[in-house]
């Protein structure tokens, strides 16, 4: 969309399916020429000037429509959709997909096996809390995973809610085997922020680049 006008992605916004197609093919050529077999199709925000009530209906049904037709276009390349609901409470109150619940339901809706959850642990620690049954409950769904303390969105290991080597191995107990994106505003640099996966490797017996130390 246009970020300039304050749009958000577009996948839900309503009479602006041709710009999100557009944008969609526009995403496939860039993904193919890096090979990263996932796409983030953003909802998008409420348009300026209406009541979220009063739009929801056909912000569901475009959403539903687009979803379904990305769906089929990534499918020729065998690529994954992935929907990301994003907390209204802090870091967009205009987003329209704001919670798991909320994202599994119009991937039910839609009906199409690659479409996946992209679950960002930060967003949805302020939505709704109650990580671990969440994880348990929408694993099947989720093709990509997310993380940031909370409240700072800052480094795992930064002070904030959230218990992050219990989530990780969680996640190894559910079977999780995908990437998990570092989404977090580092409170130094790139490095400096990625110093804590040093200590957690340390923590578990791994070397860095998680190899096993009895494996060496």
């Amino acid at each position: 969309g246009d970020q300039e006008a304050g749009e958000m992605g577009l996948a839900a916004v309503p009479w602006r399916q041709a710009a999100f197609r557009e944008g969609l093919a526009a995403a496939v050529q860039y993904a193919k020429a890096v090979g990263c077999p996932r796409i983030h199709l953003m909802a998008g925000r409420v348009p300026l000037g209406t009541d979220r009530a009063a739009v929801a209906g056909k912000m569901e049904t475009t959403f539903i429509e687009n979803l379904r037709y990305a769906a089929d276009l990534l499918a020729q390349e065998d690529m994954i959709g992935l929907v990301e609901p994003i907390n209204n409470r802090i870091t967009d109150p205009r987003y329209f997909l704001n919670t798991p619940h909320q994202a599994a339901a119009m991937l039910e809706k839609v009906g199409r096996p690659n479409l996946k959850l992209q679950l960002d642990l930060f967003h949805c620690q302020i939505m709704d809390g109650n990580l671990s049954r969440n994880l348990e409950t929408y694993f099947p769904l989720i093709g990509h995973i997310q993380i940031a303390q909370v409240p700072g969105r800052h480094e795992p290991n930064s002070p904030g809610e959230l218990n992050f080597p219990y989530i990780f191995k969680l996640l190894e107990s559910l079977g999780y085997t995908g990437y998990v994106g570092c989404e977090y505003a580092p409170k130094g640099d790139t490095l400096e922020g990625l110093s804590w996966l040093r200590s957690y490797w340390e923590s578990r017996g791994l070397q860095h680049g998680g190899t096993s130390k009895a494996a060496e």
